[in-house]
């Protein structure tokens, strides 16, 4: 016990040590705290000029709520919960497989590292991207997931900063999604991470964006606003009731898993769920819903 004890707080010291330096402006390309405020101001700009649907406003409705939720799951989030929890459940897991005289690394079917740099990027970007693919489907098809997923569905009209809204349990779930596919790969260095990391955000804020944006043939590999509104869909189309078009960054998994489904522009489409009148308005009780509701 006293091992966890020590992983917790050792996590909490160094989070922080690691925001206070992120501020100060004392790392360099792992500063995720000015990366974040960059792209979110370059998308947002975008927003201003691009404009899809041109009656939004540029306040947009809860606007300053989804800036909040931003700036919490990115980094309160990691400071309150997620370090701690990942580090400890990596114990955890270690000690449980000790039992059986085993260890992650006897997991490990090759080492990513010795890939070239270009090829560990790529394949760190693409397992990623499809763990996460297969986890966000999980939230939509069981009842218990859902409702912490709800959280992110209530955006009524989308916009950059709506990218981040969700529930501090999603995390905690595409985390623990990730941990076996890494270790299977080896390690990576904290480079590789914010790198992959830093693209992820910019084309996540792009999908949630207010942006006439087209990829041309590049939509069918990548993710974007115009199929992305309609996961946003509160209408959705029979046989589909458990959504549709859960890509994070990539778009091929939809395509390749016949999730995709872009029947028209869906510009001017109500968002949301049904039921989403009696949703919850305020962060405090969109984060208790899931924990409350009967």
């Amino acid at each position: 016990m006293e091992k966890y004890l020590d992983i917790i707080k050792n996590s909490y010291f160094g989070y922080w040590n690691y925001i206070q330096k992120s501020v100060l402006m004392e790392l360099n390309w792992e500063n995720y705290f000015y990366g974040l405020i960059l792209i979110s101001l370059v998308v947002w700009g975008l927003e201003i000029m691009f404009p899809w649907r041109k009656n939004q406003p540029i306040i947009r409705k809860d606007f300053w709520l989804d800036t909040f939720y931003m700036f919490f799951n990115f980094f309160l989030l990691n400071l309150i919960v997620l370090i701690a929890l990942s580090n400890t459940a990596a114990l955890f897991f270690n000690d449980i497989l000790a039992i059986v005289n085993l260890s992650i690394a006897d997991f490990q079917l090759f080492d990513i590292n010795t890939f070239p740099y270009w090829a560990r990027l790529l394949v760190f970007f693409i397992v990623i991207d499809f763990v996460q693919w297969f986890t966000h489907t999980l939230l939509h098809k069981y009842e218990f997931l859902w409702n912490f997923h709800k959280v992110h569905h209530s955006v009524k009209q989308m916009g950059f900063a709506a990218h981040l809204r969700y529930h501090w349990m999603e995390p905690v779930l595409y985390n623990s999604m990730k941990y076996i596919p890494l270790a299977i790969m080896g390690g990576f260095s904290a480079q590789d991470v914010a790198i992959v990391h830093f693209f992820n955000i910019a084309v996540g804020h792009l999908n949630h964006a207010n942006i006439n944006l087209d990829y041309g043939y590049l939509k069918y590999i990548f993710n974007n606003p115009k199929m992305h509104i309609w996961h946003h869909a509160k209408e959705l189309p029979e046989g589909r009731k458990n959504g549709v078009n859960f890509g994070i960054t990539l778009s091929i998994w939809d395509y390749i898993f016949k999730t995709n489904y872009i029947p028209h522009s869906g510009r001017d489409i109500e968002l949301g769920f049904e039921g989403d009148e009696q949703f919850p308005k305020d962060f405090i009780k969109q984060e208790l819903y899931p924990l409350v509701k009967k």
